[in-house]
């Protein structure tokens, strides 16, 4: 599964982006699809998942500003996030899990600047 995200860029506190991440399929099936993150120096962290029923679980830091959907058809992923705020700046990641093995996205990055 070779997974490509978009969307990422530079934005002002209090705005809004949207991240997209396609999976290719490849006789694989995904469960769960979602976003990590990793802000410099730190360690990467979840953003939010979303599994082939729906359910969705958010961090905590964006519930409430940010918003996961699923295509299962077209095995794609996006997170709408909203009320931007600079602590959000980080590079994301994409993964989507089988129920073997997590599959990564080579990230894209987010810059919320004050």
């Amino acid at each position: 599964v070779q997974l490509h995200a978009s969307g990422g860029g530079l934005v002002q506190a209090g705005g809004s982006l949207r991240l997209s991440c396609a999976a290719s399929k490849s006789g694989f099936s995904i469960n769960a699809m979602g976003w990590y993150r990793q802000a410099p120096g730190k360690q990467r962290e979840l953003v939010a998942l979303i599994t082939g029923g729906g359910t969705t679980n958010y961090a905590d830091y964006v519930q409430g500003r940010f918003t996961i959907a699923r295509d299962n058809a077209k095995n794609t992923v996006c997170l709408q996030m909203n009320s931007l705020k600079v602590e959000d700046t980080a590079v994301y990641y994409c993964v989507a899990a089988s129920s073997t093995t997590d599959y990564w996205g080579p990230g894209t990055e987010v810059t919320v600047s004050s």
